[in-house]
């Protein structure tokens, strides 16, 4: 009797059939407000500031906050789809979201606001790391990299809208209609999820594992200290302040005491198996992945403020010119991905790296004079690039990747997507700020100096992921089993069971 496959069994590997088509958008509307939201409310830092009569520095802890606690919740999330399933908790997590949307619009001072933005964190942390394990089980193996793809349109446009949505609530309306726009949204989502989204197994089938509590206790905030440790050198534009080196060592130091304890035999599976990166495969996804969310950020960090400082837009006029990026990004995914079921990830994201690079080296070489179509026109070949990288890398993550470690593999995905997101960040803050200082001492075009320096950052990293491109998996021309996956790992191939790659 031929093994059973993992995905849809009867569905032919080219075709994706209106069942998961409708899947991926329940998917991805409940997904997307959490980016939205976050991006939203880092362009209304001067609304409410005025608004509660406070600091700026008290109001970027309701970001902080948010993004502390989403970090926080992912690792847990991966061990819970175990025990509770996906269905149960991707309805808990759009209840928490809503719950803190609706109070976040009730905010009447700003520790109100940040500990309801506590629970909008906690909702999106849920929300986040299902969105890949629920896509790439419906998907299957032999059509991850186009269900990717399809994906990574939302998540390319979103930061993109965001702060231009923002902008127009902020303009229009009140400032609690940033949070009110996410309750429609999210009860349509709430009740097309409860009927789209496949039951959960019965408790018997399911696999009940226990809490790693230690390992808990050390990945989540080990993961939370080096996001608020980066987070605080991009808001002091410096490595050296006490309030950046306290969180990162903390942060190091716990997450190599998590390595160390999840190396060892134990009782009670660990959080995340650390083992997994013994397969080339699966390090070489989730690293160039990684620089993908670096050069990603950096450039939507950095671009708004380039429009601005040197061309004296408005901030709704310079988050229109950053749409560039966004929309290459979100052009390459779709067809990207698509391909990447049949060519493998390797010659998609060298290609993506060459356009990317050279995108960023042409920014490299425009001073004032050159206007924004050509800085529009880089832009956007940043955003091809980046996108023909993102998508078949993604897929070639979940072509390799027993199922069972397909929770596991999302949560390491997403933390390291958010540590190089808040990198980029912060190296863009350090590089500028430098330069600031620079003008401020007299040195004329430090400006410019300073925005090539962050450009020539982002052409190192194309390099990097360039070199990377080797590493990753090649053309899926025979079916990959989990046995061989665990072979690979250096596990024993008995247990395994089969994953079919696509063909």
């Amino acid at each position: 009797m031929p093994p059973a496959q993992n995905g849809p069994p009867t569905t032919p590997p080219d075709h994706v059939d209106r069942t998961l088509l409708r899947l991926i958008g329940v998917v991805l509307l409940g997904g997307i407000m959490g980016i939205l939201d976050s991006t939203m409310v880092a362009v209304a830092a001067e609304t409410l500031s005025a608004e509660f009569n406070t600091s700026l520095t008290a109001i970027s802890w309701a970001s902080t906050a948010f993004l502390l606690t989403l970090t926080v919740t992912i690792p847990v999330t991966a061990w819970a789809i175990g025990r509770y399933g996906v269905r149960r908790l991707w309805l808990l997590g759009l209840v928490l979201f809503l719950a803190g949307s609706l109070a976040s619009a009730l905010a009447w001072n700003v520790e109100s606001l940040i500990v309801f933005r506590v629970v909008q964190g906690l909702g999106s942390g849920v929300l986040d790391p299902l969105v890949l394990v629920i896509l790439a089980r419906a998907a299957g193996p032999s059509r991850a990299g186009r269900v990717m793809g399809m994906m990574g349109v939302v998540l390319s446009l979103g930061p993109v809208l965001g702060p231009v949505l923002g902008g127009v609530v902020l303009e229009s309306l009140d400032w609690r209609w940033m949070f009110l726009i996410n309750l429609p949204v999210g009860v349509v989502a709430l009740y097309l999820a409860n009927r789209v989204i496949p039951a959960d197994p019965p408790p018997g089938a399911r696999t009940d594992p226990a809490l790693d509590l230690l390992g808990f206790a050390l990945l989540a905030p080990g993961f939370a200290a080096t996001v608020l440790g980066l987070t605080q050198a991009g808001e002091h534009a410096t490595f050296a302040a006490p309030s950046v080196l306290v969180p990162l060592a903390l942060g190091a130091a716990l997450l190599l005491s998590y390595v160390l304890h999840a190396l060892r035999t134990h009782r009670t599976p660990p959080l995340i198996d650390v083992r997994l990166f013994r397969s080339r495969s699966f390090a070489a996804s989730v690293t160039v992945q990684g620089l993908v969310g670096l050069a990603t950020y950096a450039g939507l960090f950095a671009l708004p403020l380039y429009y601005q400082l040197l061309y004296g837009h408005g901030a709704r006029s310079a988050g229109l010119l950053v749409a560039p990026l966004g929309l290459g990004s979100a052009l390459a995914m779709p067809l990207a991905g698509r391909l990447s079921d049949r060519t493998g990830a390797r010659s998609l994201a060298a290609g993506g790296a060459i356009v990317a690079g050279l995108g960023a080296f042409a920014l490299t070489r425009m001073g004032t004079d050159a206007g924004e179509l050509p800085s529009a026109c880089a832009a956007f070949a940043i955003g091809l690039g980046l996108g023909a990288v993102g998508a078949p890398t993604m897929g070639a993550l979940y072509r390799t990747l027993p199922p069972e470690k397909v929770p596991q593999g999302s949560s390491v995905l997403y933390n390291l997507n958010q540590l190089g997101g808040a990198l980029g960040v912060a190296v863009v803050a350090l590089v500028l700020g430098t330069a600031g200082a620079s003008a401020e001492a007299g040195a004329p075009g430090d400006a410019v100096g300073g925005f090539h320096g962050v450009y020539w950052f982002v052409t190192g990293v194309s390099v990097v992921i360039l070199l990377a491109t080797p590493l990753l998996p090649g053309r899926p021309a025979t079916p990959v089993t989990g046995s061989e996956q665990q072979e690979e790992e250096g596990q024993p191939a008995a247990t395994a069971s089969p994953a079919p790659a696509s063909r």
